[in-house]
């Protein structure tokens, strides 16, 4: 064993010698690869390990693995990473749409979901996130996020070569197939956690242990509590005593990356999948993969790193798969995983969150400075703009940009809990609280998006809500995401607390199964899952068409009025002016706020003619998708 040499040539020209004595000569397409993204690897790397005596020897079996990986990835994937290549701005389409569900819930099983790829393009999807199907352990499991293998389906939904089936089948019609791939921990049951625990070598590092509570204590000074309904802290008791790392729930053990050898496990994992079709990896939890003692252990340098040295890895056997990032954290912190190098799309979760914000308040001020401060992200990458996904809302916005509002954020986030759970006097939601904290009155919101916004509960504007919170993720930039039986006004499941698997969580009120019947009627105007269906997908036909929304370029649009949202898309010659009204009352948009613009434009979504110069009345929670010439 040795150390990485300060001679990145000399090391890249070595290793490549020692796997291609063992696998075979690299054929030209991997060479040139090897040649391009060695040194970035091998200069990561010696970041993240180079004081180890071990990292020439694990960087080698990285290598080792991409050889063998690309040696069996199949000709039609090679053909993908080709014009994928051509066209790495692919995902930022205005055609692109995304949808998330989970197979059990919507189909019952891999091979059944293959039955809905009809409906799917049929909506214009090009992007479908299964959620955790692999193997997990039996009972609550987090929703499929304890992974007791990474090359193993959850024996209900199928096995691996259904999955790789429904890749192919997904790839054919246009869809890229999408899994989370949880990053910072596996489940208890997991083989290397078993062997971790028996302290069976080369397995006895793979995991956080400690003899005692001396080192669990000292970290605990600085870390945050993320389940405190499951265990306190950050570290859970094993049967012999010991304490490992869980920052999850009490059967998530996080890994230890400061070992190159779960970075070398890790990177097989991912090109395992990605030869098995997957496009996309959803990275789960990305803050939290690095500790230090004397810190949050969130969203360390080290993350980032880890990051782009598994994009070095994948950029070398597997081009054309991306990452996408789910950290929901500080504004500020979530901007910093989004790089072409690092993850290429992620989550918006402000965004999300602040459309809930303005639909509750009925003012839009905080959403319009979020878009206007921390919607730009750097070229070669896209936001995934979502109404609300498996998880709950969390109110993440800044407490110092609400400050400048003068919102105090504590107070806020109180008042906005009390909305969504039907707590305050005149609210339209039908919402759930989850990890409700009665020491410091935290709390996040669960809920389908009709029962959050009024369907459930009757409201008069509540199925306009759910059409305004889906306009605005479709027009701001980026792809959006439906979380599948949402654009049919799906409502809460609140049989979950008869299931015990999922009674402890009230997350389960919004996962429920396929709203058959609603799907049913999605054609019939008279029911309310008719009426949002045939909106949102006029809403999809209008976004394919309108190159505007390609791209992630917005510019601000201050209206003169609390509860209107605006902002534009420029296109090459024209520009989409968006208008959205949150509030409870008709608003008019003076001509002189207009005058920017040339006085003949056009609505995109009823597809008739304005005129500006007479001003515009937006009824309440409407949308409007005007295309403007703006003036020179």
């Amino acid at each position: 064993m040795s150390t990485l040499s300060a001679d990145t040539a000399a090391d890249q020209s070595e290793i490549r010698a020692l796997v291609e004595a063992e696998q075979g000569p690299f054929d030209a397409v991997l060479a040139a690869r090897y040649a391009a993204h060695f040194p970035t690897l091998h200069g990561l790397f010696s970041r993240l390990y180079g004081e180890r005596d071990d990292a020439r020897e694990a960087l080698a079996a990285v290598i080792g693995l991409v050889a063998a990986s690309w040696a069996e990835r199949p000709a039609e994937l090679r053909a993908q990473d080709e014009a994928r290549g051509a066209d790495p701005a692919w995902f930022e389409s205005e055609r692109m749409l995304g949808g998330v569900c989970y197979v059990d819930r919507y189909a019952g099983s891999l091979t059944a979901l293959r039955e809905h790829i009809g409906y799917f393009r049929e909506l214009g999807l090009t992007y479908l996130h299964l959620m955790p199907l692999f193997a997990a352990p039996e009972g609550n499991n987090d929703g499929g996020y304890a992974v007791s293998s990474y090359r193993e389906v959850d024996p209900a939904l199928g096995t691996m070569e259904d999955l790789r089936e429904l890749a192919a089948e997904l790839r054919a019609a246009g869809i890229s197939l999408v899994v989370d791939f949880i990053f910072n921990h596996t489940s208890n049951e997991h083989e290397w956690a078993r062997k971790a625990v028996a302290g069976e070598p080369g397995y006895d590092d793979f995991y956080l242990i400690h003899e005692d509570r001396t080192m669990p204590d000292a970290y605990e000074r600085t870390t945050r509590e993320i389940f405190p309904d499951d265990h306190p802290g950050s570290f859970v008791q094993l049967e012999d005593g010991r304490w490992i790392w869980s920052t999850f729930y009490h059967f998530q053990w996080d890994l230890n990356y400061a070992n190159p050898a779960v970075f070398r496990a890790m990177a097989g994992e991912m090109l395992f999948l990605a030869n098995q079709g997957v496009e996309v990896l959803r990275m789960d939890a990305v803050a939290f993969i690095w500790k230090r003692l004397g810190t949050a252990c969130e969203s360390l340098p080290e993350a980032h790193l880890l990051l782009q040295a598994f994009n070095a890895v994948l950029r070398m056997a597997a081009p054309s798969l991306l990452f996408k990032s789910e950290a929901i954290v500080h504004p500020d912190e979530v901007i910093e995983y989004i790089s072409p190098g690092e993850c290429q799309i992620s989550y918006n979760p402000l965004q999300m969150a602040l459309t809930w914000e303005a639909m509750a308040t009925r003012d839009a001020s905080l959403l319009s400075q979020a878009l206007e401060r921390r919607h730009e992200l750097p070229a070669g990458t896209a936001w995934v703009n979502y109404v609300r996904s498996h998880d709950d809302i969390g109110w993440t916005f800044a407490d110092e940009d609400a400050a400048e509002l003068g919102i105090d954020g504590y107070s806020h986030r109180r008042f906005l809990n009390d909305f969504y759970v039907g707590r305050t006097a005149g609210t339209f939601s039908r919402g759930a609280a989850f990890q409700e904290n009665p020491r410091t009155g935290d709390a996040r919101i669960a809920g389908t998006t009709a029962s959050l916004a009024g369907v459930e509960a009757g409201d008069a504007g509540g199925e306009d809500r759910v059409v305004l919170a889906h306009a605005i993720a479709m027009s701001t930039g980026g792809m959006p995401l439906i979380y599948l039986g949402d654009e049919v006004g799906q409502l809460n499941d609140y049989y979950f607390r008869d299931r015990p698997a999922e009674a402890d969580d009230s997350r389960w009120v919004h996962r429920p199964h396929r709203p058959a019947e609603a799907y049913a009627v999605r054609e019939d105007p008279r029911t309310f899952s008719g009426r949002i269906h045939g909106r949102l997908t006029r809403l999809l036909e209008v976004r394919r068409a309108t190159a505007e929304f390609a791209g992630n370029t917005l510019l601000p649009f201050h209206v003169p009025e609390p509860a209107v949202l605006g902002y534009q898309r420029p296109g090459e010659e024209t520009t989409v002016l968006v208008l959205v009204n949150v509030g409870d009352r008709e608003v008019t948009v003076t001509s002189t706020t207009l005058s920017g613009f040339a006085p003949e434009a056009r609505e995109l979504i009823e597809d008739r003619e304005l005129d500006l110069s007479r001003g515009l009345r937006l009824p309440p929670h409407s949308t409007r998708w005007i295309r403007v010439t703006p003036k020179a």
